[in-house]
């Protein structure tokens, strides 16, 4: 999994054979910075793009192998014991509209069969959003298989690039979820801009400064936050330049990042209250979910919740993207469905990804 985050990828490699997953062990490998400079340049239009994207697909597809082939030598696991790989690919675009949707994951999977001898499973999204869904998330099948409970109603918060949220009912009779906004993408790129830091560890540089409550009314203003789910985002609505509309050019560059913490928050908050009132406790994962100070305000703001992170329910919270996927490509490779249409609003379950046979 290389998320919206652009650090790097995370490599699981999971053993199924139980009722829970089996963690056998796990890579970061993370990108450089000039080619994730490359990453989010594709994320606008350009001269000569159609040409860069394939040539990063192949990249990428390097850089995967790069990180499988790292793990089985840890691991001591040959490639013919691996079933298959589950690949998501970067999302370089995300246009989920109804009836004209797309969404663009790059990596040139063939040649990630040809360089690792592993079948890959790749392409999640677009078959749901070809059945009219949104194509994202789609974690919370992963979700309910792996987290439900036959008393508690639980939510599931990942605080990746973007947040999202799943629910799921005792015994998982009902699951929904969706996108709920910015997780950690425009604090860590406030970040990298005004200290040179890749990200604000344990957003210690937030607590230095203070919420500029008129900017966040303005962030939250945003139509997105209002509109029900179905729904989900990514870097073409929440950007750079969409956060500098919103600035008077005035503000202290701390204040900024504590106001876009508690964007987070809010629209994390609202989306719990609004939507699951009824949650009973909060598991947190992604790279949010160690940032002391926003999980720290997110218990303030959900005082009646328990939040705790995935760890206790036996997925670290670093992984379980990354464990989702390998979970998403054992559903195809068994050829069963893998989204939730409650969440999508795809017309129905389909078996996802394409499949390129070692």
């Amino acid at each position: 999994m290389s998320g919206t985050s652009l650090d790097g990828i995370d490599t699981a490699l999971i053993d199924f054979k139980s009722n829970k997953p089996v963690f056998i062990g796990t890579v970061f490998l993370p990108f450089n910075e000039a080619f994730k400079s490359d990453l989010l340049a594709l994320h606008h239009p350009g001269n000569d793009e159609l040409n860069k994207a394939a040539l990063t697909s192949n990249q990428l597809a390097h850089c995967y192998a790069e990180a499988i082939t790292d793990l089985l030598k840890h691991t001591k696991i040959l490639a013919s014991s691996v079933t298959a790989i589950g690949c998501h690919g970067q999302t370089i675009r995300h246009c989920p509209t109804v009836g004209n949707g797309y969404s663009i994951q790059l990596v040139n999977a063939a040649l990630l069969a040809e360089l690792t001898g592993i079948t890959v499973v790749s392409d999640f999204r677009n078959r749901d959003i070809a059945a009219g869904g949104q194509g994202a998330p789609l974690v919370p099948a992963f979700h309910r298989a792996v987290f439900m409970d036959s008393k508690a109603h639980r939510v599931i918060v990942n605080i990746g690039g973007i947040a999202n949220i799943t629910y799921i009912s005792p015994r998982g009779v009902d699951i929904s979820g969706f996108d709920c906004g910015p997780g950690n993408m425009l604090m860590d790129a406030w970040c990298r801009q005004h200290t040179g830091n890749q990200y604000d560890n344990n957003g210690d540089w937030a607590a230095t400064g203070q919420v500029i409550s008129d900017l966040l009314e303005k962030l939250l203003s945003n139509d997105f936050f209002s509109k029900p789910p179905p729904k989900s985002t990514g870097r073409d609505l929440f950007n750079d330049n969409w956060l500098r509309n919103h600035l008077r050019g005035n503000e202290k560059a701390e204040d900024v990042q504590a106001t876009l913490m508690h964007l987070t928050i809010a629209s994390i908050a609202h989306a719990i209250d609004t939507f699951y009132p009824s949650t009973d406790e909060i598991y947190l994962c992604g790279g949010g979910a160690h940032n002391s100070h926003l999980v720290n305000h997110l218990k303030s703001a959900l005082p009646s919740k328990r939040i705790k992170l995935t760890d206790e329910l036996g997925v670290q919270a670093d992984w379980v993207e990354a464990c989702a996927f390998a979970w998403l490509a054992q559903q195809t490779i068994l050829k069963r469905s893998g989204n939730v249409p409650a969440v999508t609003g795809a017309r129905g379950e389909r078996i996802l990804g394409a499949v390129y046979y070692a």
